[in-house]
């Protein structure tokens, strides 16, 4: 197994090689990558022998913009029969993994493959029940071992192969099955909670999503995103010219300031949580975010960079790295963490977490 699947959005495999690429070269294994239009994978081959298992070891999965899982995987598995499909399966994965602690039998997220995706679901029992006899599953689910993985992309086509439980996407097909409120205003306050599973671990959420923080979502109009901090319970500044859904003010805990989410300063020297969704230019809703992080302003910060028709990995990484940068000069050490998330569209969600200052004697207001 000398190659690496990567998941991603259908439309942007493009994107998704590049950053494969370049990031396998930081950490010196070298390769090509593999890529068919709007299929919603990308296959990239590593020139030496155990350089993918090297690569999936080395990369921190939590650092990639476009891919939505990880995985090392052999040759394509082709023309399976009918009447056998698992024991070639089986055989592929024999020797390669041993003792996985949970099976996921996927397909790419595209509409070609919804009826492939039913029948995985019935594949996956008896596959089960095979991999566990031949010792490369274990006998109960563990969370701790590699995750088992077969990606059926056409029937009786399939590669399959393994990811690294503490290195991947814990979500089957790398997506959060979120369901929508119905009483949301929109349906882009699914995205703001899809970022809170993928950036902030579970077991932070009473500390980091905390009952009573103070919040500023600029943009809020008509409250999609205000509405995920509200259910959390939050006090929330909703900074727009335009008007907010009444539900929302109805809660006691909304204050609509009408104003340009480019001007508006806060009044509070306590907002823990910054959000922001506004369709601007990524450069200059960047730079917005380093003034409020650079001031004290909040201490994390999420929010949408909208892309560019073309070199949309080469905008993303500009951007990150001039905040990055930004952050640094003045001292302040910070998290940064960048994904296309499912329920974005031509948008990539970041997610920024001040630490503390790095300059001798500055202390972090936060």
């Amino acid at each position: 197994m000398n190659k690496v699947l990567l998941y991603c959005r259908q439309g942007f495999e493009k994107e998704c090689a590049a950053e494969i690429t370049a990031k396998a070269a930081e950490c010196e294994v070298y390769g090509f990558a593999r890529v068919k239009e709007d299929s919603a994978y990308v296959l990239f081959e590593c020139y030496q022998q155990g350089e993918a298992e090297k690569l999936i070891n080395e990369l921190q999965f939590s650092q990639l913009i476009f891919a939505r899982q990880m995985i090392v995987v052999g040759e394509l598995l082709r023309d399976l029969p009918q009447e056998d499909r698992i024991t070639p399966v089986v055989g592929m994965l024999t020797g390669a993994v041993q003792k996985g602690g949970d099976l996921r039998v996927e397909v790419p997220d595209t509409n070609a493959s919804k009826e492939l995706l039913k029948f995985c679901r019935k594949f996956t029992v008896p596959l089960r029940a095979s991999l566990r006899k031949a010792g490369v599953l274990l006998n109960y689910e563990s969370a701790k071992r590699p995750v088992v993985h077969v990606f059926f992309i056409a029937p009786g086509y399939c590669y399959v192969g393994y990811s690294l439980s503490h290195n991947n996407s814990p979500f089957f097909m790398g997506i959060p099955r979120l369901k929508f409120p119905s009483d949301a205003p929109s349906r882009s306050t699914l995205k703001l909670e899809e970022a809170f599973h993928v950036f902030i671990p579970a077991d932070e959420w009473d500390e980091r999503l905390a009952s009573g923080m103070w919040a500023v979502d600029l943009g809020a109009c008509p409250g999609g995103w205000t509405y995920q901090l509200v259910k959390r319970s939050m006090m929330v500044n909703a900074v727009d010219n335009g008007p907010m859904a009444p539900s929302l003010m109805e809660t006691g805990q909304v204050f609509h300031q009408r104003e340009d989410g480019f001007k508006y300063r806060p009044t509070r020297n306590n907002n823990y949580w910054l959000v922001c969704d506004m369709v601007e230019k990524p450069v200059r809703v960047a730079n917005l975010m380093v003034d409020w992080l650079l001031n004290g302003w909040c201490r994390e910060a999420i929010f949408n960079l909208k892309l560019p028709m073309k070199k949309r990995y080469e905008e993303v990484s500009q951007n990150l790295a001039m905040i990055e940068e930004k952050l640094k000069a003045e001292g302040i050490n910070a998290q940064i963490q960048a994904r296309q998330l499912y329920h974005d569209r031509e948008e990539v969600t970041v997610h920024i977490r001040r630490i503390w200052s790095a300059i001798p004697g500055r202390r972090d207001e936060r």
